[in-house]
């Protein structure tokens, strides 16, 4: 299954919410499931923008996402961010040059796990690839380890499932 991921037209309103947006989601979730336990492989492809919950309902939900090199990622602008951390925005600035986690942009997902790579070229094989050798378990913390971007969060998850 391949998910074509762009969210750049997604203005949602309270009006949308009261419409069935999360029904409609949480159907997309269910319908992911069932063909994941059927055998299916779900890969998410951003071509364009992945914008917030967008980003987080369908290229999370796939087994691994993956991306054009002139896509854009990004979950919260930094005055956004500023207001839900209550830290100034010049020092979310300061920390996004140099920790991905605060900084948009498609390197930094690779960086952090949640895109397992860029696709340049040739797209077919690219795809082909992708559905041969993406693993069957969630590797977007140890990815972001090794890569650097997210420096604790396997270490986090590991520490977590050996104390339950």
């Amino acid at each position: 299954m391949l998910l074509l991921i762009d969210t750049q037209g997604q203005q949602l309103r309270r009006r949308d919410e009261l419409l069935g947006i999360n029904r409609a989601m949480a159907h997309l979730g269910m319908s992911i499931d069932l063909a994941r336990r059927q055998g299916h492989r779900v890969i998410g492809l951003v071509y364009d923008q992945a914008l917030s919950g967008g980003f987080i309902t369908s290229g999370l939900i796939a087994d691994a996402c993956y991306a054009l090199p002139e896509a854009q990622i990004r979950v919260m602008r930094i005055p956004a961010m500023a207001r839900v951390t209550k830290l100034p925005e010049e020092q979310l600035a300061a920390l996004s040059a140099t920790n991905p986690v605060f900084a948009p942009g498609v390197d930094n997902y690779v960086a952090m796990g949640g895109v397992r790579a860029l696709w340049r070229d040739d797209l077919p094989g690219a795809l082909r690839a992708a559905l041969a050798e993406t693993p069957t378990t969630d590797e977007r913390a140890h990815d972001g380890t090794v890569r650097g971007g997210r420096r604790l969060a396997a270490q986090v998850i590991d520490d977590v499932l050996q104390a339950s």
